[in-house]
């Protein structure tokens, strides 16, 4: 079992980072990958999820966020991909509260809860969090428009105004951000972007 990992951000792609851990590279899925710079140190607690066709790393930045994301995983219905993105959707703290106050309307905001499932979220989870709900969860990393600089910030706006949705915006920026020269400026950006979901 791989309890957390230690390194470098080497590249980040939709939903996951890179991270060099001594010259080995491990795909870590996270719930915002631009909130890290590439190059720059991590440290994210982990969690392993074997299946047939695959192994998959999911990464937090605290023992309790990921915690709360094996808690999540224990409601029928609710795998992996689920979890990370309710984790993505709301503060982890709050999710304990809206649970625990058996919030449906709030929890069933969040993407791929209905009704049913908020209410087995309430149901099985409530007792279960008390345990954790006293910890200080770390903020959930801001969404892609607070961490970006202000030109990708543009470009993602740009691009969902085009009408591409928020993940094609992020991958799309991520893309050339791979190739982008520093003088680009906002107009360039857009256009490159646009290329690379053309191009897809």
């Amino acid at each position: 079992m791989i309890d957390f990992v230690k390194g470098k951000v080497h590249y980040q792609e939709t939903g996951y980072l890179a991270v060099d851990v001594g010259g080995i590279g491990y795909q870590v899925y996270v719930t915002n990958p631009l909130a890290w710079e590439k190059e720059s140190e991590i440290f994210l607690y982990t969690h392993l999820v074997v299946r047939e066709d695959a192994q998959l790393l999911y990464g937090f930045p605290s023992k309790q966020e990921r915690d709360l994301f094996r808690l999540l995983l224990e409601v029928s219905g609710i795998g992996p991909k689920a979890a990370m993105g309710m984790l993505a959707a709301i503060q982890p703290n709050q999710l304990v509260q809206a649970i625990q106050m058996e919030d449906l309307k709030s929890l069933t905001r969040l993407p791929g809860v209905g009704k049913k499932t908020a209410q087995r979220l309430v149901l099985d989870l409530k007792d279960k969090l008390k345990k954790i709900s006293d910890f200080d969860f770390v903020a959930m990393q801001p969404s892609v428009a607070q961490i970006c600089p202000d030109r990708k910030r543009d470009v993602i706006e740009a691009l969902m105004t085009l009408g591409y949705n928020e993940e094609e915006a992020k991958w799309a920026v991520l893309e050339v951000a791979k190739i982008a020269e520093e003088e680009y400026d906002t107009e360039t950006w857009i256009k490159q972007a646009l290329k690379m979901i053309m191009n897809k």
